[in-house]
């Protein structure tokens, strides 16, 4: 029986889940992808001195999901590019964003209350991907749950997990910043989407997909407009985890500070307690901040 049957929502998530994702929600998609390629240090100066490898870098993170998810399925990672209504439209958001008179179309989209909305549509096609990418290993793996597990993860966050790639076309060296090492809210959430994809395609979670694609995409939604609204970078889930980890995986990073403490000297005085740090400003407030301090030396 569908969980949700009690809930009684109709005809609303099958009618959600067939909504077509170009051109309305993949332009927000591409919005705000390449808002947050602007985000990054170096960004606007690589436009100017070099915009063949500005524009490579906004289509890896308008397409990144697609090509790493081809190559690990052993198909060619240019074949989302005959696509060509979708390479038109990123190519027409990054000139835009990037060389618009007056910055006129970047003023308007980073507009927080409009930022918001495109972030919203932003999640929704990240969930599609997940879906479809788990649908799509199926059809080549049967049985396969990791490479279900691994499609669907790398469809809804592709462009996070090949950073690094990323920042050497913008002629940066940052192996610290590995996603794998320190996920993100949105690839997180895309590993634990793509794993409840995949029990639901092995008809191992007694929900449709459609009620699926619509429960995770209100979680998604909601999150990430929280997050974005408040500037900040911590994680809904992060309550859970740290409940669930610890007895899963043994001791967290506290206790085993703890303990590293105590096999120093076990009759030395106890650590000492840390004061309460300010939560740190987000990636997007320094760079912001950086520019405009730019601006206002060149007036």
């Amino acid at each position: 029986m569908d969980a949700l049957w009690a809930l009684q929502l109709g005809e609303l998530p099958a009618t959600f889940s067939e909504l077509p994702m170009f051109p309305v929600f993949d332009l927000g998609y591409y919005i705000v992808s390449i808002l947050y390629l602007k985000y990054e240090p170096g960004a606007v100066d690589l436009s100017r001195r070099s915009p063949v490898a500005s524009w490579l870098c906004a289509m890896l993170y308008c397409f990144g999901s697609y090509i790493l998810a081809d190559i690990l399925l052993g198909d060619s990672p240019i074949d989302y590019f005959s696509n060509n209504s979708n390479v038109l439209l990123a190519s027409a958001v990054w000139y835009l964003i990037f060389f618009c008179p007056m910055n006129l179309f970047y003023k308007c989209v980073s507009f927080l209350p409009v930022k918001l909305i495109f972030v919203a549509m932003k999640e929704m096609v990240r969930v599609r991907k997940i879906a479809v990418g788990v649908h799509h290993a199926h059809h080549h793996y049967h049985h396969g749950w990791v490479i279900m597990v691994l499609i669907g993860w790398v469809k809804g966050s592709g462009i996070a997990l090949m950073s690094n790639f990323e920042q050497l076309l913008r002629g940066i060296w940052k192996p610290e910043t590995n996603e794998v090492l320190h996920m993100s809210f949105p690839t997180k959430a895309s590993l634990y989407g793509a794993i409840l994809f995949t029990l639901q395609q092995s008809h191992w979670l007694p929900i449709s997909k459609a009620n699926l694609i619509f429960l995770f995409t209100m979680f998604m939604v909601t999150a990430k407009i929280f997050l974005t609204a408040t500037h900040s970078h911590a994680s809904p889930l992060a309550p859970l985890e740290a409940y669930i980890c610890p007895i899963l995986f043994g001791a967290n990073s506290q206790e085993e500070n703890y303990h590293g403490s105590a096999h120093g000297g076990s009759h030395g005085p106890a650590p000492a307690q840390l004061a309460p740090q300010p939560a740190p400003k987000s990636k997007e407030d320094l760079n912001e901040g950086t520019r405009k301090r730019k601006a206002k030396k060149a007036e």
